[in-house]
């Protein structure tokens, strides 16, 4: 029975989180039907994510080896759903204990400490939990230890980064009712500072007619898919037909292959962030309900997007110019001796318009293209960087995408190197 308890549920990710929502349901006293639809909609978005993974990590493995082939260097896209979905093999259990663990520990800080954020992006728990395990464990730890010190580094993060930002939030939504909760915190705590240097506030971004024909990048779907279908075609054309139909298509014309593996991407993120809402769905309400007992006047932090209707126009001119660095950046990074980062749409769709957002709010139009262009540099270096640290650890064609995910993870590593760690 121990054994069972210990390998088979608890070491079993989504049966580990559905036990969570399941006690965070019953301490606010739920009916039985909700506290069973919470709890088995909670596992099921772990194993949709997982199924996802499948589908995304497959077409990114053809997107290597055609890149491979086509430049002779290894291209590697960040995407936060890919990587951590591929990493529950090996660091599974621990994430979702960090995830947990880590969740209390920001209750306990919000609680005890000026610091009154309650962090409410569940996914984004779940993506640093899982950074944060892989990190502890390159650097040495494991067991006990690791779960622990990774659970108060997780809590850690959940209070400071809303706090370093809600100053520019504060003039970003003229009040203080909410925080921002998204780990792409330094970009946009950057972003903010280079929009201040280079623009105008008083000049803002809304003053700006944006064309109806770029409304296409509301949905990211849509967007993943042209942009995924762009990339995979330019990258077929270099690695060569005879290559793709021999080696990879199966006889299949080359730049159908393309199209298919690209809009295979598209759907591959589509099933896996469907698993996190599935699962953020049910697992959020169980933890605020507790959240909401435990510490009185704390601030929700919530997802980036949460700005967005603050600034539309800066929205869409920071993803273009995060997007524009991360192509800019894709060439500059071999030469310095990095992997290629291919800028992802996902990460460059979202922090870059938050961070449009925040540049505009300190530097107008200007400082909106010039904090999105900064946090665009930021997501391409740091995560070849992290590359560097993480070594080999088994996960190829993908890494995080958002700026906090390197930092954290290049620190963690190197601190526990200055200690002595293997």
């Amino acid at each position: 029975m121990l054994d069972v308890m210990m390998n088979d549920i608890l070491g079993t990710p989504a049966i580990l989180v559905g036990l969570f929502a399941f006690v965070g349901l019953l301490i606010q006293k739920k009916s039985a039907s909700t506290v069973l639809s919470g709890t088995l909609k909670t596992i099921m978005g772990f194993v949709i994510l997982g199924a996802g993974a499948a589908v995304l990590i497959g077409s990114l493995t053809h997107f290597s080896k055609m890149f491979d082939v086509a430049f002779n260097v290894q291209g590697v896209i960040p995407n936060n759903e890919a990587i951590v979905a591929a990493a529950q093999t090996n660091f599974g259990t621990s994430t979702a204990m960090i995830m947990v663990f880590g969740m209390v520990m920001n209750l306990l800080l919000a609680r005890f400490t000026p610091l009154k954020y309650i962090f409410l992006t569940g996914h984004h728990t779940l993506f640093m939990a899982c950074l944060i395990a892989a990190s502890l464990s390159v650097g040495g730890m494991s067991g006990a230890p690791l779960i622990i010190v990774g659970s108060i580094l997780l809590g850690i993060c959940m209070v400071v980064f809303p706090a370093i930002l809600q100053p520019t939030v504060r003039q970003i939504t003229g009040s203080d009712d909410f925080a921002v909760g998204h780990f792409g915190s330094i970009g946009y705590y950057v972003s903010a500072k280079i929009g201040k240097l280079f623009g105008n506030k008083a000049h803002s971004t809304e003053a700006i007619q944006v064309p109806k024909s770029l409304g296409f990048l509301k949905d990211t779907s849509v967007a993943v898919s042209l942009t995924m279908s762009i990339f995979f075609i330019i990258v077929a054309m270099f690695a060569g037909q005879s290559y793709i139909e021999k080696e990879l298509s199966g006889g299949s014309n080359f730049i159908v292959f393309a199209i298919i593996q690209a809009i295979t991407f598209a759907a591959g993120v589509y099933i896996i962030l469907a698993g996190v809402r599935m699962l953020i769905a049910e697992i959020i309400p169980a933890f605020k309900g507790i959240a909401d007992k435990l510490v009185p006047k704390a601030k929700p932090a919530l997802d980036c997007p949460t700005i967005f209707p603050f600034a539309p126009n800066a929205v869409i001119i920071g993803f273009l110019f995060s997007f524009f660095a991360g192509l800019l950046s894709m060439f500059a990074l071999p030469l310095i001796g990095l992997k290629v980062i291919v800028p992802g749409l996902v990460p460059h769709f979202f922090t870059g318009a938050a961070a449009g957002v925040f540049g505009n709010a300190t530097g107008g139009r200007m400082g909106a293209m010039a904090g999105a262009f900064a946090n665009g540099l930021i997501i391409s270096f740091i995560p070849a960087i992290l590359l560097i640290f993480m070594g080999d650890i088994g996960y190829e064609g993908t890494t995080f995408g958002d700026s906090d995910f390197g930092v954290v993870g290049i620190l963690i590593i190197n601190i526990l190197k200055l200690f002595g760690a293997v």
